[in-house]
């Protein structure tokens, strides 16, 4: 067995190991930090607080009828500026990065119709959707280019030529989900390229709540990349066209992390604040990073953060934080109160898991006094916790790496013909996680809540209703999941995109 850059890097108990090509891994110690490795830019990034953050567009329906609002999204390429004054190749969502955002009802159902104009076949998953399985993104679900695609390696999934109508009930609360790639092996690149958006589901009992609302209520979507010195996407990929070999090469097999924070597709950006609260929607939309965030300043008096809802729903009561830990595609929902702060301050979001450059993210400037009739209640919506009582099933699952260098569960590679849980519809069950490595673990359709970490309780991030769970090094988790809405197989797999694609998925089929 040959001795890889990622078992030097268990050898050495989760030190930082050098390697050559403007690349470093970053280490997998319990305490922090992210599993991956640096790739360098080579172009002339911008210095930190100098763009305006913007705040992707809200995407209107095509048409209304019956009840059903319909959606147009067109995949495609577009030259964009991210770095100042250099353009950069997208693959878009009506090209733009992010995508447009959707801002839909409960319960009012929605079409959305994409169209492929990439060179290659793509999936669409709503991430924390409660949505039918032949709309929810399964992997080999693909939309194939409108022309020019004849190979035979779409692993005999249920194919789409051009454009693909997805359903979407939307019976479910006010949360903050998103949408993007899930192609079978290439998510990680296609999702890097640009293929990533917001979509709001808002409710009467959200309507009801005296939060920040309009232009207070922002989503952040943080990620990072690379640039290469003509200023391109600068993505690892074993075949960087995407037609053939999936994978990265081997420095980046424990997943792909940048050196230029991203937030709404700008680099290091500022936004200007009134002395007023703000609700901000946080989403980590990296491929392998992980972020603490924290102010600097924080607030003289009360918590920096405010949370008020978790990845798929407002929670029962406010938490204060003073730092927020975030996995890939988790979601915070928080409330910052700004006026605590004088006219004139700049307060930096900094991400305490790293430094130099990677550890800043954005900026606020607090430029003006200004009304505010928000506020933060203590009571926000009827939260029912699950109990370990109510569960029929308990079942363990091991996410950790192959030899051959993939990764796997429960030592099998993704089979997306095999089931490797078969739950009954409406049951609720128990699942156990541990891993080897930090292991965002994302579940299609089942929402979830957090019983123990490491036999303990769940920890400060863990609250309300999730469908993402960040699982540390090392460490044993139990999710307590409830299975309802569909039958029909679905996936559950890391949200390290690069572990995914390399073969950290697995099938549940609800009967």
């Amino acid at each position: 067995m040959s001795l890889t850059r990622r078992k030097m890097l268990r050898l050495a108990g989760g030190a930082a190991v050098a390697l050559p090509v403007a690349s470093a891994l970053t280490g997998c110690s319990d305490g922090g930090g992210s599993t991956g490795a640096v790739r360098r830019s080579r172009a002339r990034t911008p210095a930190p607080f100098r763009t305006p953050l913007p705040v992707p567009s809200v995407l209107k329906p095509s048409r209304t009828q019956g009840g059903v609002d319909y959606y147009d999204i067109v995949q495609k390429p577009a030259q964009v500026e991210i770095l100042p004054g250099t353009k950069t190749e997208i693959w878009g969502y009506n090209g733009q990065f992010p995508g447009p955002t959707l801002a839909t009802r409960s319960g009012r159902p929605i079409v959305v119709r994409h169209t492929n104009e990439l060179e290659v076949p793509v999936a669409v998953h709503l991430h924390g959707g409660r949505t039918p399985p032949e709309h929810d993104g399964f992997p080999t679900d693909l939309i194939l280019p409108g022309s020019g695609w004849e190979r035979h390696d779409t692993h005999g999934g249920d194919l789409s030529r051009g454009s693909r109508e997805y359903h979407y009930p939307l019976e479910q609360p006010a949360a903050t989900l998103w949408y993007h790639d899930h192609r079978m092996d290439f998510t990680g690149p296609q999702v890097y390229y640009g293929l990533a958006g917001f979509h709001l589901v808002h409710d009467e009992a959200e309507d009801n709540l005296p939060l920040p609302k309009g232009e207070r209520d922002i989503p952040l979507m943080i990620c990072d990349r690379s640039f290469t010195a003509d200023g391109a996407f600068d993505y690892p990929a074993v075949d960087p066209s995407l037609k053939g070999e999936h994978g990265v090469t081997e420095d980046f097999m424990e997943g792909v992390l940048g050196d230029v924070i991203l937030v709404n597709g700008a680099p290091w950006p500022v936004l200007e604040v009134d002395a007023a609260r703000y609700r901000f929607r946080l989403l980590n939309a990296s491929n392998a990073r992980r972020y603490r965030l924290a102010l600097d300043p924080g607030p003289q008096s009360g918590s920096a953060f405010v949370q008020v809802g978790s990845d798929v729903g407002l929670l029962g009561r406010p938490i204060g934080h003073d730092e927020i830990q975030m996995a890939p595609a988790e979601r915070f929902d928080v409330v910052v109160d700004f006026s605590k702060f004088p006219v004139g301050t700049r307060i930096d979001m900094v991400n305490k898991l790293d430094d130099g450059d990677t550890g800043k993210v954005m900026q606020f400037h607090v430029v003006r006094k200004a009304s505010d009739n928000s506020r933060v209640p203590t009571k926000l919506v009827d939260f029912e916790p699950l109990s370990r009582s109510s569960a029929t099933v308990t079942r363990k699952f091991d996410f950790n790496q192959r030899s051959d260098d993939g990764w796997d569960i429960n030592g099998k590679a993704y089979d997306p013909e095999r089931d490797d849980a078969v739950p009954e519809l409406g049951a609720t069950e128990i699942w156990r996680f541990d891993g080897d490595a930090h292991h965002p673990i994302h579940l299609h359709l089942a929402h979830f809540q957090v019983l123990s970490r490491n036999q303990n309780d769940p920890g400060p991030y863990d609250s309300g209703w999730k469908d993402t769970i960040d699982l540390e090094s090392g460490k044993e988790m139990e999710i307590i999941a409830r299975f309802t809405g569909y039958r029909g197989r679905y996936v559950f797999h890391c949200h390290n995109l690069e572990h995914e694609d390399m073969g950290m998925m697995a099938n549940f089929r609800v009967r």
